[in-house]
């Protein structure tokens, strides 16, 4: 019980900085793609943001290990965090560094009980907006045949992708922005599934307030007919005792 009310206060007390960091992933993130022009210094700031970025969430990942007190069990709920955190590892790309973050950060988004779900929704799709542009727009730039050149483009791609609209005025011609667009795709329908999910939910338990609502209502007024009646017995009594 210690072990676990440690790993809760440990959760409680870096959420923010965490989301802190995050922010500052993406400001770097986006800083070269959006400045191309950018010095090599600035760039190698951003890049240094980056990794230490993700290394705060894999040491944040590492103490609630430590912290948990079934460990296997651990890691066996918590499989996303530990592949957020090893994917940069294998390979040393901006793009699966962006990924691990972006999966990071949800999953500690969750664990929030005080962010609603329509919240997380709303950041959610602002987020993979915001990094889909970017990515799509760092990949599709020098391509070719690519016809995603500006920030203007990448994000009117990204928002008719996650829409599911589609209407092929901008589409990725690589390999990896064709991934990019299909992880796009399946967020944008997850997103909608959630979100039509919730509504619903929203509706069913408003049903079933008013249902609960009209049955307390039927049984106030079925008890109170019975008082009347008890009481009609009494007075019908009380006149045939004084006729007597």
């Amino acid at each position: 019980m210690q072990q676990q009310s440690a790993q809760f206060r440990w959760e409680q007390h870096t959420q923010r900085p965490l989301f802190g960091l995050a922010l500052a992933f993406a400001v770097a993130y986006a800083v070269p793609i959006v400045r191309p022009d950018a010095s090599r210094g600035v760039v190698e700031v951003c890049m240094a943001v980056e990794w230490v970025v993700w290394g705060a969430f894999a040491l944040d990942y590492a103490v609630r290990l430590g912290l948990a007190r079934e460990r296997l069990l651990f890691v066996r709920t918590h499989w996303l965090d530990l592949a957020a955190v090893l994917l940069p590892m294998l390979q040393p790309m901006r793009l699966l560094r962006l990924v691990s973050t972006l999966l990071l950060v949800g999953q500690r988004a969750r664990m929030a009980s005080q962010i609603r779900l329509t919240t997380y929704v709303a950041g959610s799709v602002v987020g993979l907006l915001m990094f889909g542009s970017l990515a799509v727009l760092s990949v599709e730039r020098d391509a070719p045949d690519g016809n995603i050149r500006t920030l203007g483009d990448a994000v009117w791609w990204s928002f008719t992708t996650m829409t599911t609209v589609g209407y092929g005025d901008h589409a990725p011609t690589t390999g990896l922005g064709r991934m990019i667009a299909v992880g796009l795709m399946l967020s944008g329908i997850a997103l909608l599934g959630v979100v039509t999910a919730n509504i619903a939910a929203w509706f069913i338990a408003r049903f079933e307030k008013d249902d609960v609502e009209e049955r307390r209502q039927t049984e106030a007024i079925r008890e109170l007919a019975e008082e009347v009646r008890a009481l009609r017995g009494e007075v019908a009594a009380l006149k045939g005792t004084r006729v007597q």
